[in-house]
């Protein structure tokens, strides 16, 4: 048991432990029940018809990736993928971020399972937005940038 006056020394040593795996799961969802509830259909490429996260196998590089935020449309044939995003509550996304979901969505077009002619790239961010990704999301509507601001509107 701790002794009386550590809670700031308990805390420190528990903080990042926290935001990874209670804060960043929980903002994950919030954002997944954004797209699903609240996005605007218009922003998203489509009405959602399936909101969850995945896990996308790259045998090529001998690894997998985890995506928080997985948007499916609706339609006849193929399902349209409307989004693919990655959620961080208490970072700065910048274009490795975007390159990561860019690379995931080649990935998925070689799998041939989802039309992702259309799929837009969710960058859903805490923290922010490096300047960079701000001025290729102003040039991209595929491009999707979403702070608190937009899920709590």
């Amino acid at each position: 048991m701790s002794a009386p006056g550590n809670a700031g020394r308990v805390w420190q040593a528990s903080r990042q432990r926290f935001a990874s795996k209670v804060v960043g799961p929980h903002f994950e969802r919030i954002c997944r029940a954004w797209a699903l509830n609240h996005a605007d259909p218009d922003r998203l490429g489509g009405l959602p018809g399936n909101v969850g996260q995945g896990v996308i196998n790259d045998a090529a590089g001998r690894s997998s990736h985890e995506v928080d935020v997985v948007i499916t449309g609706l339609g006849d044939g193929r399902t349209p993928l409307l989004a693919i995003g990655e959620a961080k509550w208490n970072e700065v996304m910048g274009v490795r971020h975007l390159e990561r979901l860019r690379h995931i969505r080649e990935l998925l077009q070689g799998h041939g399972k989802y039309d992702v002619s259309s799929t837009r790239l969710a960058c859903f961010s805490g923290a922010g937005f490096t300047d960079e990704l701000h001025d290729l999301a102003a040039e991209d509507d595929q491009i999707l940038l979403v702070s608190p601001e937009n899920l709590f509107s």
